[in-house]
């Protein structure tokens, strides 16, 4: 896609279904045994791994060192797991909310917070000189 902004949103978008369904299909079948916050981290771990290869490849289209940028990403998604792991609780202990209907609150916020650290940050090159 030519604008990065809409390759972002097609991707995040699938990003972000596929997360959600990580995490449902998660919170499903293990978080009964293991809790919503277990069921959380294991869904993290599955999309950034599959956004990553999405994102790098198809929205923001950098070559490089993979490793740093993996870290820089991974980064990001902290923050925007660190913003979940709040968040999800209180919602969920103090809201009355079922979990994964608390979750689909919460997807929205993160999905802001990584287009703008993904765009400033993880995939961010240093611009040509003339």
């Amino acid at each position: 896609m030519a604008d990065q902004r809409a390759a972002f949103l097609v991707i995040g978008g699938v990003n972000t279904l596929i997360g959600y369904i990580t995490f449902v299909g998660f919170e499903l079948t293990v978080g009964p045994h293991t809790g919503y916050l277990v069921v959380l981290l294991l869904a993290h771990v599955t999309s950034v791994l599959c956004a990553f290869v999405l994102y790098r490849r198809l929205v923001f289209r950098v070559r490089g060192n993979v490793l740093r940028d993996l870290v820089r990403f991974e980064s990001v998604y902290l923050t925007a797991l660190g913003v979940n792991i709040v968040l999800l609780p209180i919602l969920v202990e103090i809201g009355g909310l079922p979990v994964i209907a608390a979750q689909s609150v919460i997807v929205v916020l993160g999905a802001a917070i990584s287009f703008f650290g993904h765009k400033h940050f993880s995939f961010r090159r240093p611009r040509p000189t003339a």
